[in-house]
């Protein structure tokens, strides 16, 4: 084949996407982060998996419902059970349409749902997100629901509800962090999830009118 041919051929194939240049630089810079980590105990990881688990978050309001009648915990308690059926919906709906593969290196994970093969976005970093953005919009109610533990108070020296919002943020980016570590997701996965899980809580702080 001639070298005019060669590049006439060269100019007609299609130029690689911005999308295909953004996914190959979070793939990558997704598998350094996962390596360069590695020293982190995997326990921990795991700890941190299992407490951004909808498993586990799924039964706590489910079963507090019942025995709670005052004006402020039922609907707060409420709107979080509604929060957890949304996200399920939403990142279940966003998996099945995107249907973009795991990490080739994600090893050792237990797969609940047949959306639980894709990877995009992340149902954990959209959970704790939202639990962590809707407790912050719900401060008010938070602090009404804290005010009979006043040891906390007494012991923090400063607002309860603060210091219960400081260490679920601080759970949620470790939590979302743990995701890339553990080789489960993509940066990516993460970053759309987590700005997932706080839209979440706006529609439904906004919808319960807290």
């Amino acid at each position: 084949m001639s070298a005019a041919a060669t590049t006439t051929t060269a100019a007609s194939l299609p130029r690689p996407s911005l999308l295909h240049h953004l996914v190959t630089l979070d793939t990558a810079l997704s598998l350094r982060i996962h390596s360069l980590f590695r020293p982190v105990p995997r326990s921990l990881l795991k700890a941190l998996e299992i407490s951004g688990d909808g498993r586990f978050w799924f039964p706590i309001p489910l079963a507090l419902l019942p025995f709670s009648s005052s004006a402020t915990a039922f609907p707060f308690l409420l709107a979080l059970l509604l929060g957890f059926l949304l996200d399920l919906l939403l990142i279940g709906l966003v998996k099945h349409l995107v249907r973009r593969p795991r990490p080739v290196y994600n090893k050792g994970m237990s797969l609940a749902f047949a959306v639980d093969h894709w990877s995009f976005p992340s149902g954990h970093s959209s959970r704790v997100f939202f639990i962590a953005s809707f407790l912050c919009l719900s401060h008010a109610s938070l602090r009404q629901l804290l005010a009979d533990r006043l040891w906390i108070g007494a012991h923090y020296g400063g607002d309860p509800a603060e210091l219960l919002l400081r260490l679920v943020f601080v759970w949620s980016v470790a939590t979302s962090a743990s995701r890339v570590l553990l080789g489960r997701h993509f940066v990516l996965d993460v970053v759309a999830g987590s700005c997932l899980g706080v839209l979440e809580a706006f529609m439904v702080f906004y919808f319960f009118h807290f």
